[in-house]
């Protein structure tokens, strides 16, 4: 049986190898999880997903994703989150992004709330703040591929 989370992490994976000009490789990050990866050698994916079809979307997160996140970033130059909203579309958030919402105070549950006005980008809240700009559905190609 394929599980809800391997379509959503397969999306992503899918448009990164379609829109990259180069060979893109992916392994599982050294976790139990089944949300961690490594991108290239060099770059964290942590992948949450929801499957609700409309904005907003609210993605929870344990002590254990956020501790998990902060170990990746201290394996790896470069670590993003990717929200993955329904089949609307990839919110990329980096490290230094995802802080600013979730701080370094790990409760033992958070959230971060993604919304999104039809032809408009993401905003992005969090437990602990709000992003002070809009996410575009461009950024996972701008943000990851150009790392």
């Amino acid at each position: 049986m394929i599980k809800e989370f391997e379509f959503y992490h397969g999306v992503v994976f899918s448009k990164l190898i379609h829109e990259s000009k180069n060979i893109v490789s992916v392994k599982k990050f050294s976790t139990d999880t089944n949300a961690s990866y490594i991108l290239n050698e060099n770059i964290g994916l942590f992948i949450k997903h929801s499957a609700k079809r409309m904005s907003p979307w609210r993605f929870s997160f344990l002590k254990e994703h956020q501790d998990e996140i902060q170990g990746m970033k201290i394996k790896l130059p470069k670590v993003f989150l990717l929200l993955v909203c329904g089949d609307d579309g990839i919110v990329t958030l980096e490290f230094e992004e995802v802080k600013k919402i979730l701080d370094d105070s790990h409760d033992p549950v958070e959230w971060i709330s993604v919304t999104r006005v039809k032809n408009t980008e993401y905003t992005i809240k969090g437990s602990d703040g709000t992003l002070g700009y809009k996410i575009s559905r461009k950024d996972l190609f701008r943000k990851l591929l150009q790392s």
